[in-house]
């Protein structure tokens, strides 16, 4: 059985498939690659921005298009 990703995670307009419903700034750091303690923001569709706290959890929701995507970027 082939295993499909359920996320498309967008860092920085590269597209990382993810599993979970949550992902960390640790976890966007290694998807990235960045180095460890990289500061992460979240940008929303109406590009709102926050940076996101170590350690947080971040619940991932559907995004415009086809896939279920989030979008961060390096602060």
């Amino acid at each position: 059985m082939i295993s499909v990703a359920k996320y498309d995670v967008d860092i920085e307009g590269t597209m990382h498939p993810w599993e979970s419903d949550e992902i960390t700034p640790a976890e966007i750091c290694e998807l990235a690659p960045w180095p460890a303690g990289t500061e992460v923001i979240e940008v929303d569709d109406d590009n709102n921005q926050r940076t996101l706290q170590a350690g947080e959890r971040v619940r991932l929701r559907p995004g415009l298009g086809f896939a279920k995507r989030h979008k961060f970027r390096r602060g």
